[in-house]
This record gives C-alpha cells, sequence and structure tokens, in this order.
C-alpha cells in the first residue's frame, strides 16, 4: 500500500512560535496570530494532479503605504512562499527558495508550465516555471510597456503562449502625477462639470491598457488588443477571436458602488489593415455572464430570464424564465399570481464548459437546463428565504462537463455537505462527506477522477486535502501550521436565541482552553452583521487565549431602522448566555470593527450594560461619513442610502434618520467606557470622523481612549508589526481593566 507524505510549512513558522521541545501547551497569542499560516491554493491542473499553492504570514503582508490608497499604479507588498504539490504523491516541490510576490498563477493547459506574474522593483514581470526542470524563464516586455497591475495571466488553449495586459511607461508617469495632484497639489480642483468624480476618473484609467500575447518557446510578443477601456477578456480555443469587454461608462454612477458600463466585443487575433470588430452587446449593464471553454459559446441572465448564444451567430435563445414582457402581463395582483411570476425568474448560476446545459436557479432550488429540450431538470431543491431549507451552492463542474459538485450547509446546525451530480444518469444528488467540518475550493480534475478541496475542522485554519471523484480515501496533502500543535484551543459551539421581536437568531461561542462549565466569565461580544460558521478568528483567538469567551451574535435588520438591530439583538444573546451560566453579567464587553466599530458605538448609546467597548475603524458620524472618504468614490454615499447601513433614504429626504444613526449626536448618554482605534491613512472611514467621538466624550467628561496608529489603514494597527502587537496588546489590556479589575498596563504612549 502506497505511504502518502503530508506537506509541511514549518519553515514558514517562526521558532518562538513552534515550541516543539515543550509538551506543554500555551494559549493562542497575537505573536501565534503572526506566524499563522494561510496556505491558498492558486491554481490545480487539469489531471487534478498538480496543486501551484502559496503560504503566507500575517507578519509577511505589513508595509503597506496606506497613502497611496487609490493609485492605480501601486502594488501593495504581499509575498509568499510559493510550492507544487503532488496531490497524488503527497510531495512538495519549492519554485523560489524564499518568498516572492507573486500572483495570476495558472498551469498550462498540460499541465507541465506553471505560469505566473513575479513583482520585481515596482512592476510585475511574466515568468514560467517548468515543473520538470524545476527552473523559472522570465518572459520579455516590449520596450516602452509593463505588465499592467490588475493584469491576470491567460494561456493559450494550445500551451504556447501566454496573454497578459499593459501598461506604457508613459501611462505610468502620468497616473502618478495625476495621483500626486490630487493628495499633494499644490493645487487640486474638483467641479461638477467634470463627468466623473475625480477619485472615480483616476480608478477607471486603471483600465486603459493592451493586451499582449507571448511565445514562450520563441519570447517573441505580439499585441492582440490595442490600448482602450478594457476590463476582462476571453481567447477563443481556436485562437481566432478575443472577446473584450470595453469599458462605456458616460458619468459617475449613483447607484452602484465603482459601477460601471460596459459593452461586449469580438475582435480578431490577427488583423489585416482593418479589424473586422463585431459589437456582441452594446451594454453588459444588468447581465450576468459566463463563458463555455471554447470562448465562443455564452450563456446569461438578465431580469429573470437566461439565454445561450454564439459570438458566430445573431441574437440568443432564452432557456428559461417568463416569456414576454412581464411589465405587460403582470396584471393579476393576486399572492398567488405574485409568487407563481417570482417561481418563474431564474438566474443563470453556471455554464456548461461544453456549452451544451446550464445551472440557473429560482425559487425551489438548482435546476439543470439543456438548451436542445424544453424542459427543466430540478437538480437540488433550496430557498434562501426559508431558514428551515439548507444553502446549497455549486461548487464546481468538471472540465468534461459530466458531473456537478454542490455544497449544502444547514442553517439550523453545524453540518456541511458535499454532493455529486451526475449529469448523464439524471439521478438525484450523490452524498459524498457529511459532518461539521467546513469544506471549500473543491477542484476536480478534467474528468472528476480525483478532487483537491481544502477542509477546516472546527476553530482551526484549513488544509489542503486530496481524493478520489467520490471523496473517497481522502488524505491530508498539506500541514499548514504544524506549530499549533502546542496551542491550546477552547472549544465552539452554535447558540441560538429569539431577539426582541421573536426573530431567532444564531450566535457563535468561542470558549477559553480551559474553560469550566461551572464558572461563569467576563464576555466580549463581537459585533457586525450575521454569524454563523465557527470559521477561525485570530482576534478572538487572541481574546480566548487571555480567558474571555467571545461571542458573535446575529442581527436582524429593517430598512430605515438598522440602529435597532444590534440592541435587539446583542442584549438578546446576552441574555441567552447569562441564562446559559457562560457570561458573568456584571462582565460584559462588546467590540467591532468598521461597520462593527459602528455597531459598538450607536449600541452604546443606547443600553448601559457592557462594561467596557472597542470601536475599531467605525464611524460615529453618518451626517458627516456620507461625503466623506472621497477615495472610495460613491460607495459612502450608497451604503448610507442603499446598502450596508440601510437608511434608505438620502441625507436630504430624511435627515432625522442620518441624526438617529450617529452615534455622536447621543455620546450625552453613553456611560461604557470606550476605546477608539483608528488608523490615521484609513481612506475606508477616515480617522477623523471616529475622531469626532473622542472629542465629544471629552467635552462630556466621559471615559475615552482613542488610539490613533498613524500609518495604519482600515483596522487600526496594520502597518507593522509592533502596531499590530501594541494593538491586540492594547484590547486585552483593556478588558482586564474593565472587566476583570486588573490593574491599568498600557493605554498611553
Amino acid at each position: 500500500m502506497r505511504r502518502f507524505a503530508t506537506v509541511t510549512f514549518a519553515a514558514l513558522a517562526i521558532s518562538h512560535a513552534v515550541g516543539a521541545q515543550t509538551a506543554a501547551r500555551h494559549a493562542f497569542s497575537a505573536q501565534d496570530a503572526l506566524d499563522l499560516v494561510t496556505l491558498s491554493v492558486a491554481d490545480v491542473s487539469s489531471d487534478g494532479r498538480w496543486v501551484a499553492a502559496t503560504a503566507s504570514t500575517r507578519r509577511d503582508n505589513f508595509g503597506v503605504d496606506y497613502r497611496r490608497d487609490g493609485d492605480p499604479t501601486y502594488v501593495r507588498p504581499s509575498s509568499a512562499r510559493l510550492v507544487v504539490i503532488d496531490a497524488e504523491r503527497g510531495t512538495q516541490q519549492p519554485v523560489f527558495s524564499d518568498k516572492r510576490n507573486v500572483r495570476a498563477l495558472r498551469w498550462s493547459p498540460d499541465g507541465e508550465k506553471l505560469g505566473m506574474l513575479l513583482l520585481r522593483g515596482e512592476a510585475y514581470d511574466p515568468a514560467v516555471f517548468d515543473r520538470k526542470s524545476g527552473k523559472v524563464t522570465m518572459l520579455p516586455i516590449p520596450s516602452g510597456k509593463y505588465v499592467a497591475e490588475s493584469s491576470d495571466l491567460a494561456w493559450s488553449r494550445d500551451g504556447g503562449s501566454v496573454l497578459v495586459s499593459l501598461h506604457t511607461n508613459a501611462w505610468r508617469t502620468r497616473a502618478q502625477a495625476r495621483f500626486d495632484s490630487m493628495t499633494r497639489g499644490p493645487v487640486f480642483v474638483q467641479t461638477s462639470a467634470d463627468p466623473f468624480l475625480a477619485w472615480d476618473a483616476i480608478r477607471r484609467e486603471g483600465s486603459m491598457r493592451s493586451v499582449a500575447s507571448i511565445d514562450v518557446a520563441t519570447k517573441q510578443v505580439r499585441e492582440v488588443l490595442p490600448e482602450g477601456l478594457l476590463g476582462n477578456y476571453d481567447l477563443t480555443a481556436d485562437g481566432r477571436d478575443v472577446a473584450v469587454r470595453e469599458d462605456i461608462t458616460k458619468k459617475t454612477d449613483y447607484d452602484v458602488i465603482f459601477g460601471r458600463e460596459e459593452k461586449l466585443i469580438v475582435r480578431p487575433v490577427v488583423c489585416a489593415a482593418q479589424c473586422e470588430v463585431k459589437t456582441v452587446f452594446p451594454s453588459l449593464k444588468g447581465m450576468t455572464l459566463a463563458w463555455a471553454l471554447d470562448g465562443r459559446r455564452y450563456a446569461y441572465s438578465k431580469d429573470g430570464k437566461v439565454f445561450v448564444g454564439s459570438i458566430d451567430e445573431k441574437g440568443a435563445k432564452q432557456v428559461a424564465g417568463p416569456v414576454g414582457d412581464p411589465k405587460k402581463t403582470e396584471t393579476d395582483t393576486s399572492k398567488a399570481a405574485k409568487d407563481q411570476r417570482e417561481k418563474e425568474k431564474f438566474s443563470l448560476v453556471r455554464f456548461s464548459p461544453n456549452g451544451d446545459a446550464v445551472v440557473a436557479s429560482n425559487k425551489e432550488g438548482l435546476w439543470l437546463v439543456d438548451p436542445a429540450k424544453p424542459d427543466k431538470r430540478l437538480i437540488i431543491a433550496t430557498n434562501d428565504s426559508n431558514p428551515e431549507l439548507p444553502r446549497v451552492s455549486v461548487a464546481a463542474w468538471t472540465e468534461d462537463g459530466s458531473a456537478l459538485y454542490l455544497t449544502s450547509a444547514s442553517r439550523t446546525k453545524w453540518e456541511r455537505t458535499v454532493l455529486r451530480y451526475d449529469i448523464a444518469s439524471g439521478a438525484a444528488p450523490r452524498e459524498l462527506l457529511r459532518d461539521d467540518r467546513s469544506y471549500t475550493g473543491i477542484r476536480p480534475s478534467k474528468d472528476g477522477k480525483s478532487v483537491v478541496l481544502s477542509i477546516a475542522t472546527g476553530n482551526r485554519p484549513a488544509d489542503l486535502y486530496a481524493g478520489d471523484g467520490e471523496l473517497r480515501n481522502l488524505r491530508r496533502i498539506s500541514d499548514a501550521n504544524p506549530q499549533l500543535q502546542q496551542v491550546a484551543f477552547g472549544p465552539t459551539r452554535l447558540i441560538d436565541y429569539l431577539d426582541a421581536d421573536g426573530h431567532r437568531k444564531y450566535g457563535v461561542v468561542y470558549f477559553p482552553a480551559n474553560y469550566e462549565a461551572s464558572k461563569s466569565y467576563p464576555t466580549v461580544f463581537s459585533v457586525y452583521e450575521d454569524f454563523f460558521d465557527d470559521s477561525f478568528d485570530p482576534t478572538a483567538g487572541v481574546l480566548a487565549g487571555a480567558g474571555y469567551v467571545v461571542v458573535k451574535p446575529s442581527v436582524d435588520f429593517e430598512i430605515g431602522h438598522p440602529g435597532e438591530a444590534w440592541v435587539k439583538g446583542v442584549t438578546a444573546a446576552a441574555n441567552k448566555l447569562i441564562e446559559l451560566g457562560i457570561s458573568d453579567s456584571a462582565k460584559l464587553g462588546v467590540q467591532g470593527v468598521s461597520y462593527g466599530g459602528y455597531a459598538t458605538n450607536l449600541l452604546v448609546t443606547q443600553t448601559n450594560r457592557f462594561k467596557a467597548a472597542i470601536n475599531i475603524s467605525g464611524k460615529v458620524d453618518v451626517v458627516s461619513f456620507y461625503t466623506d472618504s472621497p477615495r472610495l468614490g460613491v460607495r459612502n454615499v450608497h451604503a448610507a442610502e442603499k446598502s450596508q447601513d440601510r437608511i434608505g433614504a438620502t441625507l436630504w429626504q430624511q435627515p432625522q434618520k442620518y441624526v438617529e444613526h450617529s452615534a455622536i449626536f447621543f455620546a450625552d448618554r453613553i456611560t461604557t467606557p470606550l476605546m477608539l482605534m483608528t488608523g490615521a491613512q484609513d481612506s475606508n472611514v477616515p480617522a477623523d470622523n471616529t475622531r469626532e467621538m473622542y472629542y465629544a466624550l471629552r467635552r462630556l467628561g466621559k471615559e475615552v481612549v482613542w488610539v490613533n496608529y498613524m500609518n495604519g489603514g482600515h483596522g487600526g494597527g496594520n502597518a507593522t508589526v509592533e502596531d499590530f502587537l501594541d494593538m491586540q496588546r492594547r484590547m486585552v489590556e483593556w478588558y482586564d481593566t474593565k472587566l476583570k479589575g486588573v490593574a491599568r498596563k498600557t493605554v498611553s504612549n
């Protein structure tokens, strides 16, 4: 019987984190969080055998210059160890001897070569790793050009060349000068006469690029697409044509964050004096589009209808959804008629690699649609609006089109399932795995005879596993964090409770390693929106390691009244934890990051149940936030009016709601000691917004501490190792002081 080796990444772990010589386990700490390895699958070869994976730690990704947020020429530091794993034998092959900034990793069709973009200096260069020889070969770029910061990398179907997108050096000079003028001056002028907000315009300029094909053997470079505002592009399998999205946005769109309108054109790869360019769709707005592997056939959905077509034909064939114009046929306004119309609406989920079938969804479940047949086949029943039914997703479609892999997750308990649906048989999906583990990144081989996937057990980071097409004989092919064997983790638990409106909600509880059921613990509630899975959370791990129960409660939102959600849901979760004897009612803390920080600050204006609170990068004034963060374009306006903040109106339509949901206006009601943590270079929620609360509480004689990391971005202490450790230490010491009565340590410089 063949024995399989397990890939380890111990070389990535700092020696103090491994602690292999000591038998005693220690509590999870901020140092452990720094050296935790995140293993990411970049690509799997078509035969399912070769896995290109990157392994990185939090320590590898410090050094970001947040002052350059919005600069289309800036590449953030992100180093990782790149390895090739043999999924059959479980062995590894390092591509480089050290960590590198690599991206856009793609296997050639035959699995012999791995294409990549490798950062050298301030720009990426295309490179190819030969799996058999172990050598990396750099590919040339035409003089005066460089690989665009946003470029992907794609192989031609014959594996002879790679496609990348390019900027000119002149473009970079112009873009950098424009960014400098917008951030340093000496004068920066904006006017409503311009069709775009200035920061939208510079972001859009990042799409000004060309596409080139580089022959791997001869190193010859050929232009495939001339410079233009280019989005995604797809090369046909025969190499004759390329379909590309062109940006045709006329002005800043206030209805969509970073919204842009594109048209789809098809252009021959090899042109004579004049190229014939075919417009397939004059506008892709509101469409979901997918391609078959041949690059010629497509499927799309729009307005509840699903279509299939080809770039070689005029028009497309409708295969699912209501027939005719719904606006003209919706005369029956009864509930039964409305429900029936909703069932008739379909959305595209996946398009078969062979272009011969579509997976579409409606209110009843997932359906297989054969364009050549009039009838649809129900694959599995599911309904996102029914909390009793599990959530089902299509995880993968084998490249030969023979099988679908589905994942299903219960919404009432930790139970996850992987299923396989064989297209030809038409039988119900077969259950391959069912337990409380989490399954992600399912990548089957072309013929579905082998699978690589990530599996996480409870509150632990995921590792890679490989098995046959039925997921039998699963074998672990990575051990990314062997040092965690020396760390003592507590258990996790899913709880349910009724919020103040009687709605059943769920929360995730992280316990200290030495948890005793007979004791009540100081408890920190980490808030945002909804939580369910017991996923790994470094901050929760640090707090649990310091002896706190950490709870992630879910809340229900109502448009126009988002502020009520947290006081109704978080306090109900607290009642449940106290009722279970887990939490000490006199020792409750609350914190959150970003929207969770906003929630925290708003929550403590409505209740005095919490004895300590921490707002990390959370706004406190929705009025000023509404027109803040210019580098994000319309994001903050959209968030307040239409999306995350759920106010449901503009500032001028309902100004009272903006006041009602701004904690700053109710700072006089706060009795909870509050710590504010910000990054001075945060372009998401500017530190100046959170700063308002510090000065307000000082003026009111309240207890408040403001920690501003001068080089940090969104999330506060994320610029350096020292900032990260300082932030984690301050959080623990804040709660130690307020909830445990431990003498104060670090609260000021």
